[in-house]
Parts: structure tokens; sequence; C-alpha cells
């Protein structure tokens, strides 16, 4: 998967939004986190998509919580199940040491593979990383749509067959408000990283501490 091109593709495209957001870092010093801020950012707008047990969800559901955002698919062969891992193990840390704050926080998967990610395959799918995680999909059009307005970029790659393919896609999760107001980049595999390893969950965890308030 083409994870990093589709990254830098992702900044490329933003880029005339966030003037600094080539520069976002993932370590724990307030410049770095400043650095990576979306606030102002036309990032997001209100859906209706189905959760992994088959019920109707809109990006109101979730008002008054953070949002932790991340688009992939359930068959990707690596990248996306280590960035949930990390994000995941972020959240169970936050939820340990900050139960109050991590209970005003929603971790969400987004399908970027309608076709195959039915909820029945969510649902298998999103509880082996966390029972705190939702996972959505929807149909091709709704999803196309969800990506367009979350500034995510995807597309088959290496299609062998109708339901034999891999996909690439921008794959940084955002962080959103208790409004549903981007707030950041969360460095789930940051290059950049300072103070904590590279791609370790303590990068995620940082972020929360951060922002969530």
């Amino acid at each position: 998967m083409a994870g990093y091109a589709m990254n830098k593709a992702l900044i490329s495209l933003m880029s005339p939004l966030l003037l600094a957001l080539s520069a976002c870092g993932g370590g724990g010093d307030q410049s770095s986190f400043e650095q990576g801020a979306l606030a102002g950012a036309s990032i997001g707008a209100p859906f209706t998509l189905t959760d992994q047990d088959g019920k109707k969800v809109s990006w109101d559901s979730f008002k008054g919580k953070y949002r932790l955002v991340y688009f992939g698919y359930t068959y990707c062969p690596d990248v996306c199940p280590v960035d949930l891992q990390r994000i995941m193990q972020a959240y169970a840390k936050f939820e340990k040491q900050s139960p109050a704050l991590a209970a005003k926080l929603q971790p969400i998967f987004i399908t970027v593979d309608p076709e195959r990610d039915t909820p029945a395959v969510l649902k298998n799918y999103v509880t082996a990383f966390s029972s705190r995680l939702i996972g959505l999909t929807g149909t091709p059009e709704e999803i196309a749509k969800v990506a367009k307005d979350f500034v995510v970029i995807y597309g088959k790659a290496d299609e062998k067959g109708p339901k034999d393919y891999l996909i690439s896609h921008s794959r940084t999760p955002y962080l959103f408000d208790p409004d549903g107001k981007p707030i950041a980049l969360v460095p789930v595999d940051d290059p950049g990283t300072k103070d904590v390893d590279e791609g370790s969950p303590d990068a995620v965890l940082a972020a929360l501490d951060h922002w969530v308030k």
C-alpha cells in the first residue's frame, strides 16, 4: 500500500488551507502540536452511515464527544491493523490514566472499501482491537462523499478480480472536538517524532493528552 505517498498527497491537497501542515510534528512539545493544528480547516461534514451492528449512525450521533477518526479497510494486509493497534493501545493507556477524559473521546474507523466491508465484517474486525472502537460503512456513494468531505484520498490498486484488490488511501487519523470541528492530525506514524519512539502508541497518547480536555 502506498500509504506514505497517499499521505503526502493528502498534505499537498490540504496545504492551501493549512500553511504549516507540512511541518506537522508528533512530539509532545507545544510548538509541534500547534503546527499540526487543523483549527478552521474545511474537514468533515454531516453524514449518516451504518455501524458494525447494522444501525444507522450520523456524525451528530457523536455530538458532545471528541472524535478520533481513522479511514482504512479490513482487508488491508499490513498498515491499517498496525495503525489501529497503535491507536487503540494509546486509547487504553489514556483511559487508564484519565478515565473521565477518555469517556469524552470516541475512536471511529470508517471503511474505504464498502463493497467488502459489510457490518458483519466490520464487527469482527473492530472488536478485535477494542470494544470501544466503532466501525462505519455505507454504500460506495455514501463512502465517496464522506471521504471527499473529510479530505481522504483512496482508490483500488493491484486488482486481480472483483473481490481481490488492495486499496491505496491516506491514513493519518483526525481528531475532532465535541462540536465536530477538526483539531489536529494525530501522529500515528510520524517520522518527525522526537520525544517518543517513531510509530509507537505513545505518539498518539501524547496527542490525546494535549488536546482532549
